[in-house]
């Protein structure tokens, strides 16, 4: 589409990733909403798990693996996601406040290292692809 390929697609996610894990692990906020508070331009029923971030993802991820790998692994995602979502006031009251920061910090470490896992792999594939000689020189 428009000359992009797929490793250029998972740059793009990568550098996503690696900025929503930025958030997690600083707890700063650096993807603010566009829109003002109380609006919304998407209806409510379409959920906020599958917005932009989770469709780069995807797209990133079809860079390494195959397609039957990628559907398994979200349908086993979404079915975890059900889980969590309906325990979710029973785990906030298990972990408190404090367990819910340092869960997410580890998860945000998790996503750092993948975001940085899909930049090098695709960025070499991009370079070997579009810049052979630079590569044959090292």
């Amino acid at each position: 589409v428009f000359g992009v390929d797929i490793a250029s697609f998972a740059i793009a996610g990568s550098f996503i990733l690696f900025f929503l894990a930025l958030e997690m692990v600083l707890g700063i906020e650096l993807f603010k909403g566009s829109t003002p508070e109380g609006t919304a331009i998407v209806p409510l029923v379409f959920p906020l798990i599958a917005g932009a971030g989770s469709i780069t993802s995807l797209l990133a991820l079809k860079a390494e693996y195959e397609t039957v790998g990628i559907l398994i692994a979200l349908i086993l995602n979404m079915i975890v996601v059900f889980i969590v979502l309906r325990t979710t006031k029973y785990i906030e009251k298990v972990l408190g406040v404090n367990g819910i920061a340092i869960l997410r910090k580890i998860f945000g470490i998790i996503l750092l290292a993948i975001a940085i896992r899909l930049f090098m792999s695709n960025i070499a594939l991009t370079i070997k692809t579009h810049f052979p000689d630079l590569l044959s020189n090292i």
